[in-house]
């Protein structure tokens, strides 16, 4: 079980295609407050959900530095 729930693998060098991907899922997977406390607005799990972490990891291992990270999941 533990398996299913283990973070995505963060695969090095970073392509431009998972870069793209990347930014949407941290784009898209942000937290929204809830009495329970943070849940994934795309999935309604605790916050950071799978593919917000590895998002974030891919981002940061493409060098980009956490201010630009979260510049990208500034919802407008």
């Amino acid at each position: 079980m533990s398996a299913v729930l283990a973070d995505f693998p963060v695969l090095t060098p970073v392509t431009d295609e998972e870069l793209l991907v990347a930014a949407l899922a941290v784009r898209v997977h942000v937290p929204e407050h809830w009495p329970q406390g943070p849940l994934c607005r795309s999935e309604s799990v605790p916050y950071p959900c799978r593919l917000a972490r590895w998002g974030r990891a891919t981002l940061a291992a493409a060098g980009l530095p956490d201010e630009a990270v979260a510049a990208v999941a500034v919802v407008s």
